[in-house]
C-alpha cells in the first residue's frame, strides 16, 4: 500500500530510510519525465533543448508528487487524473503565455498527455512491491520496540506496520501497566516492563526504540534513557502533544535548542514567497481579463438600487488584525456593526440584480484589489465579519487558528460544500474543520485545485444566495 503524505513525511525525517521515501516522493516527477522520453521516441523526433526545458519545468511541478492515501487502483488513478490535470493547465498557461506550443510535436504532446496518469498509476502500484523485495533481498529491514502501550504509542506501531516502506518491523511495547489500562490488544503485544527493556534491547539487537510515554513521566523517561546508554539502538522521543489537534506541528531549533511547534503558519520563508507570488500573478491576470465586465457589473448595481456600487464591511484578517473587503454590493443595506445578519434564501435585503451576482460570484470580483493590497489571498479561509467571528470565537475551539494565514476569495471549505449560509453552529463546525485541514495540507498544488474546482462551484450556483 502505498504511503500516506503523513508518513511519507516521517520517512524524509529519517535519513536511514529517506531513499525509499523519497522514492514515493519522485515517482510522480520520474513516470512522468519518462513518459515524454518514451512519446519522443515512439515518433521518432528529435530530442531538442526545448524537450530539455519542458522536462526541467515538469520536474519542477511534479516534485515532489504526493502520496496517494490509498492503494487500490481507483483511488490511484483519481489521484494521477486529478494532479496531472493541475500540472496540465500550468504548462497550458506557460505555453500560450509564451506561444512556445507550436515548437513541440502536436502527437507527443497528445500521447504524453494520455500516457502520463497510466504511467504515474503503474509506477505507485509497481514501486511498494519492489522496494519490499530489495529490504528483503538487503535484510534491510528494522526492528523496534515502543516504550508505552499507550493511546499514542498503539497509534505510532499502527503507522509503522501499514506502511511497509519504512522497512520496520515493530516487535512489541514495553509498559509497567496491566492490560487493565493498556487493553487486551496491547497486552498481548507487551514484551515486558521498563525495566527489562534495556536487556531486551541488547539480547535481541534492536535498531529502533521509540518512547511514547506521557510527559508528566519524566522521572521515569530520564530513568530509563540512563539504563539505554549501554545500548546500541538509536532512541527517537515521541512527545504527547501529538495528541493534540496540530496545525504545521513540526521540530525545529531555536539557536540549538530543540522546539516543537504547535500551531504555526505554513507560509513561512519560501512558502511565503510563493504563496504571494501566485497571489499576485493570479490576481493581476484576473484584474485584466475582468476588467470590462467589471465596468459592467459596476454600472448595473449603480442603475438596480440607491446606494454605494462597492460594499466595504471590517473583516479579520492575518493574525486577527482588521481589515477592509471589499464586494460589489448585492442587497439594499451595507450593514457593518455589531450584529449582523446573515443572507438567507430569499432574503428581502438582497436586490434582483445582486441575486444574480451572488449565484454566480460575480460580487466577490472587487475582492482580488484586496488579494493585491496584501489584505487577502486568492485561496485561504473565507473571512468572516467582525460580528460573527467575536460570536463563533467563544463558541468553536480553534477557531482563530484559521487566521494564521490571510483569508481568501476562495477555500477548500467553498469548494467541499460549506458555501453559503451558516445558520447553524454545526455548519460553521464543518466549514472551520475544512479551514484547518487546509492549513495542515497546503501545498501550491492544493491552490491550483480549490482555483479550478471553485469554476465549477460558481457555475453550479449552490447555496449561493
Amino acid at each position: 500500500m502505498a504511503a500516506t503524505g503523513l508518513e511519507l513525511q516521517h520517512a524524509l525525517n529519517d535519513r536511514r530510510v529517506a531513499p525509499a521515501a523519497r522514492s514515493v516522493a519522485a515517482i510522480d516527477a520520474l513516470m512522468t519525465i519518462g513518459t515524454l522520453l518514451g512519446c519522443i521516441a515512439l515518433f521518432h523526433v528529435p530530442y531538442q533543448g526545448a524537450y530539455l526545458i519542458l522536462g526541467l519545468l515538469v520536474f519542477s511541478l511534479t516534485f515532489p508528487g504526493s502520496a496517494p492515501a490509498a492503494g487500490n487502483v481507483g483511488a490511484l488513478a483519481r489521484e494521477a487524473v486529478a494532479s496531472w490535470s493541475l500540472t496540465v493547465v500550468v504548462l497550458g498557461v506557460i505555453g500560450w503565455a509564451t506561444r512556445t506550443v507550436e515548437v513541440f510535436d502536436q502527437r507527443v504532446l497528445l500521447a504524453w498527455l494520455l500516457a502520463t496518469p497510466l504511467a504515474r498509476v503503474a509506477g505507485h502500484l509497481a514501486l511498494p512491491p519492489l522496494l519490499r523485495s530489495l529490504y528483503a533481498a538487503r535484510h534491510a529491514q528494522r526492528v523496534a520496540v515502543i516504550v508505552g502501550a499507550c493511546e499514542l504509542g498503539r497509534a505510532l506501531a499502527e503507522r509503522l506496520r501499514r506502511n511497509p516502506l519504512l522497512g520496520i518491523e515493530v516487535a512489541g511495547f514495553f509498559d509497567d501497566r496491566g492490560p487493565d489500562r493498556t487493553g487486551e490488544e496491547a497486552a498481548d503485544a507487551t514484551l515486558g516492563t521498563l525495566d527489562q527493556l534495556a536487556d531486551y534491547v541488547k539480547a535481541e539487537r534492536i535498531d529502533l526504540i521509540y518512547i511514547t510515554l506521557p510527559m508528566a513521566s519524566q522521572p521515569r523517561t530520564v530513568r530509563l534513557l540512563d539504563q539505554l546508554h549501554d545500548t546500541t539502538a538509536s532512541i527517537h522521543f515521541v512527545p504527547d502533544i501529538f495528541l493534540f489537534d496540530l496545525i504545521q506541528g513540526q521540530i525545529d531549533t531555536v539557536d540549538g535548542m530543540p522546539v516543537v511547534s504547535v500551531c504555526e503558519t505554513p507560509f513561512r520563508g519560501l512558502n511565503g514567497l510563493v504563496k504571494r507570488a501566485s497571489d499576485i500573478v493570479l490576481a493581476l491576470l484576473v484584474c485584466l481579463i475582468a476588467l470590462p465586465l467589471m465596468l459592467l457589473i459596476a454600472a448595473g448595481v449603480k442603475l438596480s438600487s440607491p446606494g454605494p456600487v462597492i460594499f466595504r464591511q471590517r473583516r479579520y484578517g492575518l493574525d486577527g488584525r482588521e481589515i477592509v473587503v471589499y464586494k460589489f454590493r448585492s442587497m439594499t443595506v451595507t450593514e457593518d456593526g455589531t450584529h449582523i445578519r446573515q443572507a438567507t434564501r430569499a432574503d428581502e435585503r438582497v436586490t434582483r440584480f445582486g441575486a444574480f451576482l451572488r449565484r454566480s460570484s460575480l460580487d466577490e470580483l472587487p475582492q482580488f484589489i484586496n488579494v493585491l493590497q496584501g489584505r487577502m489571498s486568492v485561496v485561504g479561509p473565507r473571512p468572516h465579519a467582525v460580528a460573527h467571528t467575536e460570536l463563533y470565537r467563544k463558541l468553536i475551539k480553534g477557531y482563530m487558528f484559521r487566521h494564521k494565514v490571510r483569508p481568501g476569495i476562495t477555500g477548500w471549505a467553498q469548494v467541499n460544500g460549506s458555501r453559503g449560509e451558516t445558520d447553524t453552529l454545526e455548519k460553521m463546525e464543518r466549514r472551520i474543520a475544512f479551514d484547518l485541514a487546509y492549513l495542515r495540507q497546503w501545498s501550491l498544488r492544493l491552490d491550483l485545485w480549490i482555483v479550478v474546482k471553485t469554476l465549477f462551484v460558481a457555475l453550479d450556483g449552490l447555496n449561493a444566495y
